[in-house]
């Protein structure tokens, strides 16, 4: 009687295996620029931008010392080992800086296709084609 053996996949040994996340910051329009440049920093190699517009009535503004309800949505691909740092950072600056506050989350990425295009956005340039 023949034995069935169970095969075995090894994992590629040029393949990082860091998870994806995508960071989703919301900050003031005006902050925009301050907080694209700090991104690559934070370990982070695409960015997505989209304009906002916050949801707050002009008493609930008023009451909360907040001036304009123009909104910046960053979205950020980031390896998921970077995300405590960057988002100790992110705090850190929401604290810190004049008219700089924001919010910021992950979503876990379940997939990307393509050794390429997961080396560009986990910022992995060590990331091998096969010959």
């Amino acid at each position: 009687m023949a034995t069935k053996t169970k095969k075995t996949i090894e994992p590629e040994k040029n393949v990082a295996t860091s998870k994806l996340d995508i960071l989703i910051t919301i900050i003031n329009k005006k902050k925009g620029d301050f907080y694209t440049d700090l991104m690559p920093s934070l370990g982070v190699n695409f960015t997505f931008k989209v304009l906002g517009e916050g949801t707050a009535s002009e008493q609930m503004k008023s009451l909360l010392g907040l001036s304009t309800s123009e909104k910046l949505v960053m979205f950020n691909v980031i390896s998921r080992d970077k995300v405590p740092n960057a988002m100790a950072t992110l705090e850190e600056k929401f604290r810190t800086i004049k008219d700089g506050k924001g919010i910021a989350f992950t979503i876990s990425l379940s997939s990307v296709i393509g050794k390429s295009i997961y080396g560009f956005l986990s910022d992995n340039r060590t990331i091998k084609e096969d010959a």
